[in-house]
């Protein structure tokens, strides 16, 4: 699982754990937002293509946003307790996850929802395919893979939810395929998070992160331990979200490339907002969100930064 500003949040929502729809049918919501994100990355195939040093610091490169994004679900059952959806869940995106799902959700008699789902681009997008030279142009490549997950929310009715992932990942053409520096891999991903209520309309939710990324090169896998909290709040018609994380990420081994085992430490701000009934419109709202993400990596060459702000206009229907 890959966590991204960009094409990040659109709308909020509480997480709601009794019916998923408030009728049997068809039920979503599509979003147009507009705004601003920038890149700083060795890695980042809209920055400079020829790069003179590994211990450069990677430069910026920001471009205008036009973002539609929704999801559409059928809601059944004789509790409206079983869905078939597509698309971006609410509870992701209110956090600054996009996670393009097509999955199911049933809540059992215990009061266990279960959510399975398959990500069918989560992991794709495009990287160099040696990132690693020097005075020469580098070619793009795509990447690919796949994501499956298994959620369990309210586990027997109580506040604590757990989040499991297994993804692959597939560099095309990856020019340091069969060194310590091969890209191709395998992850697991755990989630556990707790709600605390702080009034009807307020509430906390704190999680423990732990990946393991077992890439075909040693110098690529590695163990992430992190943690996020968020802050959720009503007030009035405004919904407003804050999120702040972070993760460390130790590394398998050193590179024949680098003199040193590489180590990452990773900080992560979200803010988002809805305001409902946008222009007494009842089934629109207004949507703004910023995120700023930041890795801090003893090895210069991984430094990253990234932003994203945007506003726009969700339509449910």
């Amino acid at each position: 699982m890959k966590k991204s500003l960009a094409f990040s949040a659109l709308f909020i929502a509480f997480p709601a754990y009794a019916q998923f729809a408030p009728q049997q049918g068809i039920s979503g919501e599509i979003s147009l937002n507009a705004g601003v994100t920038s890149s700083a990355s060795n890695f980042n195939t809209d920055g400079d293509a020829t790069i003179d040093s590994l211990g450069n610091d990677a430069e910026s490169d920001s471009e205008g946003l036009i973002a539609p994004l929704g999801n559409i679900a059928y809601t059944f059952g004789a509790n409206l307790n079983r869905q078939f959806y597509f698309g971006t869940s609410r509870e992701d995106i209110a956090v600054g996850t996009l996670a393009m799902q097509l999955g199911y959700k049933h809540e059992l008699a215990s009061g266990t929802v279960l959510n399975v789902s398959f990500l069918p681009t989560v992991i794709s997008g495009e990287t160099w395919q040696n990132p690693y030279e020097i005075n020469t142009k580098r070619k793009e490549t795509d990447v690919k893979g796949n994501a499956y997950r298994l959620r369990l929310e309210t586990i027997s009715g109580s506040d604590f939810s757990l989040d499991l992932a297994f993804a692959t990942t597939d560099v095309e053409d990856d020019l340091n395929a069969g060194t310590d520096l091969a890209r191709d891999a395998h992850s697991y991903y755990a989630k556990g998070e707790y709600r605390f209520t702080l009034s009807p309309t307020s509430f906390l939710m704190p999680s423990a992160i732990y990946i393991q990324h077992d890439a075909d090169g040693s110098a690529n896998s590695f163990d992430s331990y992190g943690t996020e909290i968020s802050w959720f709040n009503i007030f009035d018609k405004h919904r407003l979200v804050l999120t702040a994380g972070y993760a460390m990420r130790d590394y398998a081994s050193s590179s024949t490339l680098f003199s040193k085992t590489r180590s990452d430490d990773e900080l992560s701000l979200f803010a988002a907002y809805e305001y409902p009934g946008f222009m007494e419109w009842e089934d629109w709202s207004f949507v703004s969100f910023a995120g700023y993400g930041n890795t801090q990596s003893n090895l210069t060459f991984y430094d990253e930064s990234q932003y994203l702000v945007a506003v726009g206009l969700n339509y449910r229907f």
